[in-house]
C-alpha cells in the first residue's frame, strides 16, 4: 500500500511551529543567558525533533537546515564553539527558512528556497568558522531587511489545511493545479480535555434537569384538568363544594409554583456554569501574542542600534481567542513605539546617569473582571513640549487651547491619526499610523480602553484594559425619551442623581462638577436624535458617568431598567456604517436593543459642542497644496508628479538641486520631495541651502533615495529632513501617505 504523506501534512505542520515558536524565543533567552543548559536542551530537542518529522515526510529542504541547525546547536551545547551575536543571528537567518518552508507546506506550495549557502554557512559555524557576512538570500527568510511583525499571529496557530503531498520539495515552483488557490481550512482551537470534561458533566445536569422540567409541565396539566372539572360543574350546578374545590386548586398551584421557582434558580445557576464552560473552551492564553515580541524586540533593538531587555509576565492569563487575534498589532505598534521613541541609546542613557541597557516589560493580569495589559519602559518619556509643537505645525489646534489643555490631554493627542512627535519618518516610525491602530483596534475593535502615564526622563507606561471576552458582556439598560440602550458596564464608572442646577455652562458646553472634577454632560436621548415621546425633565437628573481612558462623560438618561449579561450580536452588512451602534441583544420579550458604541458616541458628544474644529477642517480642504519634487531621473519625477496629482496636489519638477533652489526662490513651496544623487547639488546640500532660508526653515522636506545604511539615514537628519523613504521601499501608498501626514490631503 503506497504511502500517504498528505494524510499526515497537518499534524506535522502543527507540531512544526510549536517547535519554531519555541526556538523563537528559547534563542532570544539565550542571548541573555548562554550558559543556560536547561534551555539550550529544550531548543537542541526541538531542532531535532523537526528534522526527524520532516524526514519521515521526505521534506528534505526542510530536513537539510534543521539538521544544520542541530549540528550547530550540538556545537554550542558540547562548548565546541562560543556563543556570540554573530552565531546568533546565522540560528535566526535558518530557523526563519525553516518557518517560510513550514508555510509554504502548510499552503500547498512548492518550496523555492535555495538553502545551500544557508547550510553550508550552519555547518562552517558548527566547526567554529562563523562566516563573516551572512550567506545572501535565497528566497523569503533569508532577506536581513527591517525587521517585520513576523511571528505576531494573524491568528491563533491552529491546524493547518493538508496540501497535496509534495512530490519535489526542492523544485522552484510547482505544477499549474499545485498552484490554484485552495479553500481556507476551518477554524480549529486547541481545548483540553479537562475543558471537555466539565463541559459533559454540565450537559448531563442540563438533561437531568430538562427531565425535571417535563414532569413539571405533566403537573401543571393535572392542575388544568382540576380546574376544568371545576369549571364544568360549576356551569352545570353540581359543584357541592366550589370554595373547597377552588382553595384546593389554589394550593396546588402554589406548590407548584414553589417547585417552578426552585427549578428556575438551579437552571440559572446551571446556565451561567454551562455559559462560563462554553466560554473557557474558546480562551486561550496570551503568551501567543506576547511570545514571538521577544525575537521581534531582538531584531528591532538591533536594527537601531539600542541595548534592550525585553521581559514579559502572565502570559498564562486567558482571553477569547478572537480577542487574542486582535491583540497582536496594538502590542506590536507599542513596542515599536517604545523602542524607537521610549529607550535611549546606550550614550544617551549613561549621559542621564541610567543603566546603559534599557528595559521594556509587557505584563497581563486580571483585574475587577477586566484583563489588565501594561507595556512599560524606562525611556525617556513622552515630551508634552514636542507634543504640542506637532500639533500647532499640523493645525491640530491652536496655541490657546493647547495652554489650556492638561498633561493626559496633551498626551493622548498622540493618539490622532497621521500624529508622531519623530523628527523623521523611516521604514520603522515616524509616519503617525502606529497609535491610530492601538486606539482603533482597542477601543472600537476590542470595546476596550487605553491609558498613557509618562514622567519625563524616567518612561512611560500604557495600561489596556480589556473585557474578557466579546461574545457575551454586562449590559445596562437604560431609556432615554422611552427608547430603550445597552451600555456595556466596563465603559461605566458610575451612576448618580444630580440636581438639575448642578448642570453648569462652561464654553458652550453643560457640565458637571463632580469631586472637583469637570465632567461633560450630554442628554443621551437628544445626542442619539431619539424620536420617542416627550417628557418633562425631572427636578433630579440620572447620570451615568463613562470613561475612556483618560476621558470622562456623563449621559442623562431617564431611567435604568436593568443590568444583565447578553449575548451581542454584530450588525448586519448593510449598517455596518452606523457608528454609534456597535451590536444588537434581544430582551426577554424578544425586542431588539441597540448596544451603543461609547467611543463613537463619546466623539460625537465631543465633535457637537466643538463647532471651533469646522472652520479649520473647511479652511484645511480648499486649501491648495504647491510640492517640489527634485529628481535628475525625468521617468522618476514624472511618476512621483503623477501619482502626487492624482491625489489633488500641485506639483512643480526640477531636474537637480540648483535648478530646485531657484524655483523655490520664486514659489512658496509647502513641501519639497528631492532625491540625493544629483549633479551640480545633491540632495543633502539642497536640503541644507533650504533650512538656511527663513521661508523653507519649517517646510517638511522628504528624501527619496536608493542609500538605505544608518549613517545616509543620519546625514539626512543632520540636514533637517522631515521623512527618509528607501527608493527599494518606495510603493505610491508610502508616499502619499508620508505627504499626508506632514501637510495634509490635496485639495480634491
Amino acid at each position: 500500500m503506497a504511502f500517504d504523506i498528505a494524510k499526515f501534512t497537518a499534524r506535522f505542520v502543527e507540531e512544526a511551529r510549536d517547535h519554531i515558536a519555541n526556538l523563537n524565543h528559547g534563542l532570544v533567552e539565550l542571548e541573555k543567558r548562554p550558559d543556560d543548559a536547561e534551555n539550550l536542551n529544550a531548543i537542541f530537542r526541538s531542532a531535532h525533533t523537526i528534522k526527524g518529522s520532516s524526514r519521515m515526510l521526505k521534506l528534505t529542504a526542510i530536513t537539510e537546515v534543521a539538521h544544520k541547525l542541530e549540528d550547530a546547536l550540538g556545537a554550542l551545547r558540547e562548548g565546541k564553539i562560543p556563543h556570540s551575536r554573530a552565531l546568533a543571528d546565522l540560528l535566526f537567518r535558518g530557523l526563519d527558512a525553516v518557518s517560510t518552508m513550514v508555510d509554504n507546506i502548510a499552503a500547498g506550495e512548492q518550496i523555492a528556497l535555495d538553502n545551500a549557502p544557508l547550510c553550508e554557512a550552519l555547518s562552517q559555524a558548527a566547526e567554529g568558522a562563523l562566516p563573516r557576512k551572512l550567506p545572501a538570500s535565497g528566497g523569503a527568510g533569508l532577506d536581513p531587511g527591517p525587521p517585520a511583525a513576523a511571528g505576531i499571529p494573524a491568528s491563533v496557530p491552529d491546524a493547518a489545511p493538508p496540501p497535496v503531498s509534495p512530490s519535489d520539495n526542492t523544485g522552484a515552483t510547482g505544477s499549474a493545479a499545485a498552484r490554484e488557490p485552495r479553500p481556507a481550512a476551518a477554524e480549529t482551537i486547541r481545548v483540553r480535555t479537562n475543558k471537555l470534561d466539565d463541559l459533559i458533566r454540565l450537559m448531563g445536569e442540563v438533561v437531568s434537569h430538562q427531565n425535571k422540567l417535563k414532569q413539571r409541565i405533566l403537573d401543571l396539566g393535572g392542575l388544568e384538568r382540576e380546574a376544568r372539572r371545576q369549571v364544568e360543574l360549576l356551569g352545570q350546578g353540581r359543584a357541592t363544594s366550589p370554595l373547597e374545590g377552588a382553595r384546593s386548586l389554589h394550593a396546588g398551584l402554589k406548590q407548584l409554583l414553589s417547585v417552578i421557582r426552585q427549578d428556575k434558580t438551579l437552571q440559572d445557576i446551571l446556565t451561567a456554569e454551562f455559559q462560563e464552560k462554553a466560554l473557557m473552551m474558546r480562551m486561550v492564553p496570551v503568551s501567543l501574542v506576547f511570545d514571538p515580541l521577544h525575537r521581534l524586540a531582538r531584531d528591532l533593538a538591533g536594527a537601531m542600534g539600542k541595548d534592550v531587555e525585553f521581559v514579559t509576565a502572565g502570559g498564562e492569563i486567558e482571553l477569547d481567542k478572537k480577542m487574542v487575534e486582535k491583540l497582536g498589532d496594538p502590542l506590536l505598534h507599542l513596542l515599536r513605539n517604545a523602542l524607537d521613541h521610549g529607550i535611549e541609546s546606550s550614550q544617551e542613557r549613561q549621559r542621564a546617569g541610567k543603566p546603559p541597557r534599557g528595559r521594556v516589560s509587557l505584563s497581563a493580569s486580571h483585574e475587577a473582571g477586566s484583563i489588565l495589559i501594561e507595556l512599560r519602559d524606562d525611556g525617556a518619556g513622552i515630551s508634552t513640549a514636542k507634543v504640542k509643537e506637532k500639533a500647532l505645525a499640523k493645525k491640530l489646534f491652536d496655541a490657546e487651547t493647547l495652554e489650556s489643555m492638561d498633561e493626559e490631554a496633551l498626551v493622548d493627542l498622540i493618539f490622532l491619526p497621521g500624529f508622531s512627535t519623530s523628527g523623521m519618518i523611516t521604514d520603522i516610525s515616524g509616519r503617525g499610523v502606529g497609535m491610530d491602530v492601538v486606539k482603533r483596534n482597542v477601543v472600537e475593535d476590542l470595546k476596550g480602553s487605553v491609558k498613557i502615564a509618562t514622567r519625563s526622563g524616567l518612561g512611560s507606561s500604557f495600561e489596556i484594559r480589556l473585557p474578557l471576552t466579546l461574545a457575551i458582556m454586562r449590559i445596562l439598560l437604560v431609556s432615554a425619551r422611552g427608547r430603550i440602550f445597552g451600555i456595556s458596564t466596563h465603559y461605566v464608572t458610575e451612576i448618580l442623581k444630580v440636581p438639575t442646577a448642578a448642570i453648569i455652562d462652561v464654553v458652550r458646553k453643560k457640565a458637571l462638577r463632580l469631586r472637583e472634577e469637570l465632567i461633560p454632560v450630554v442628554d443621551l436621548a437628544e445626542l442619539l436624535n431619539s424620536v420617542g415621546a416627550d417628557h418633562k425633565r425631572e427636578a433630579q437628573l440620572l447620570v451615568i458617568v463613562v470613561r475612556i481612558a483618560n476621558e470622562k462623560m456623563g449621559f442623562v438618561v431617564d431611567a435604568i431598567l436593568d443590568e444583565e449579561d447578553m449575548v451581542i450580536k454584530s450588525l448586519p452588512e448593510l449598517l455596518k456604517g452606523v457608528r454609534l451602534v456597535s451590536g444588537v441583544t434581544i430582551s426577554g420579550r424578544n425586542e431588539l436593543i441597540a448596544v451603543l458604541n461609547v467611543p463613537a458616541v463619546l466623539e460625537t458628544a465631543k465633535s457637537a459642542t466643538a463647532p471651533w474644529s469646522e472652520p479649520a477642517a473647511a479652511e484645511d480642504r480648499n486649501r491648495e497644496i504647491n510640492i517640489l519634487v527634485v529628481d535628475d531621473s525625468v521617468n522618476t519625477r514624472e511618476i512621483e508628479r503623477d501619482i502626487l496629482e492624482a491625489y489633488g496636489y500641485r506639483v512643480t519638477i526640477a531636474g537637480d538641486g540648483i535648478e530646485a533652489l531657484e524655483k523655490a526662490g520664486g514659489t512658496a513651496f509647502d513641501l519639497v520631495i528631492t532625491d540625493v544623487e544629483m549633479p551640480r547639488l545633491n540632495g543633502f546640500a539642497l536640503t541644507e541651502r533650504l533650512r538656511a532660508d527663513p521661508g523653507y526653515r519649517d517646510v517638511p522636506i522628504i528624501i527619496v533615495t536608493s542609500r538605505e545604511k544608518d549613517e545616509d539615514k543620519r546625514k539626512g537628519i543632520q540636514v533637517g529632513a522631515s521623512a527618509y523613504i528607501v527608493k527599494g521601499a518606495f510603493d505610491q501608498s508610502n508616499l502619499v501617505e508620508t505627504v499626508q501626514n506632514l501637510v495634509g490631503r490635496g485639495n480634491k
